[in-house]
């Protein structure tokens, strides 16, 4: 069984990680656990169709930000990947100097220090340097960035293809085949 850590912030783009949600609940052998912060509380009705309970109900295990007591917080309790999904510039800097004051970056920070799979999907433009030696920074760690960027060659025409495409990405970057992504043809 594989298990992967799902948090969603308050960055603009929920529909991405509710989508990747929706994605792994017909892979078999995968177990969702999920956390998302205060403002994407906010964020997800706003951007989407979407109630709290509606995406909370497309996880396993689903967490408040702020009981750090959790079995996330802990190295012991194994998981084999985590994905921020947005992730917030906020974000990315708390898990960057270690800042681990919620549940989300207590996570990331022990993903960092156990050497776990961590994929950070960044959604923010333009992009200052200061996110940018933060990202560069982090994936010097290791740890994955993965922001939603369009690919044209895959010519969508919805939303909803260029959300499919970033979800094959995370999907590329947890070894399971995403069979709703377009992939380049020679």
């Amino acid at each position: 069984m594989k298990k992967f850590l799902i948090a969603i912030t308050g960055a603009s783009g929920a529909i991405h990680g509710i989508k990747l949600l929706e994605s792994l609940r017909p892979v078999g052998n995968v177990e969702t656990h999920l956390i998302l912060s205060e403002t994407a509380e906010w964020t997800i009705p706003y951007e989407t169709e979407y109630s709290i309970k509606q995406v909370r109900e497309l996880a396993d295990h689903s967490y408040s930000n702020n009981h750090m007591w959790e079995a996330p917080a802990s190295g012991s309790f194994y998981m084999d990947a985590m994905v921020i999904c947005p992730c917030s510039m906020k974000t990315i800097s708390a898990i960057r100097i270690g800042f681990a004051d919620n549940l989300i970056t207590r996570s990331a920070d022990v993903f960092i220090k156990e050497s776990r799979k961590l994929i950070l999907c960044p959604r923010e433009t333009p992009l200052s340097a200061i996110h940018l030696d933060n990202m560069s920074y982090l994936a010097h760690l290791g740890i994955c960035i993965l922001p939603p960027m369009t690919s044209l060659y895959t010519k969508p025409t919805s939303i909803d293809d260029i959300v499919n495409h970033h979800v094959m990405k995370i999907f590329d970057q947890l070894n399971i085949d995403y069979p709703n992504g377009k992939r380049w043809q020679s």
